[in-house]
């Protein structure tokens, strides 16, 4: 018996630098035939140490499918 795929909802991921980190891919879109979960083309840093960074960002990590983020200078 397989596990269920779930949606990661508030998923924090560490990053450099604070500002804003736009949604360059997600594979998940209903463009690519998944099921739109994303993080409305993306989110703002918060000064939440995480991973070793200084900063982090919560986002929904839809299951099965790739996710990249750019900060937007």
């Amino acid at each position: 018996m397989s596990a269920t795929p779930v949606v990661r909802y508030d998923y924090r991921l560490g990053v450099p630098e604070s500002g804003f980190y736009r949604e360059i891919i997600n594979t998940d879109a209903e463009t690519y035939g998944g099921s739109n979960v994303g993080n409305l083309g993306g989110v703002q840093s918060q000064d939440v140490p995480w991973m070793g960074r200084e900063h982090s960002i919560l986002i929904h990590l839809p299951p099965l499918a790739t996710v990249a983020f750019k900060l937007e200078r």
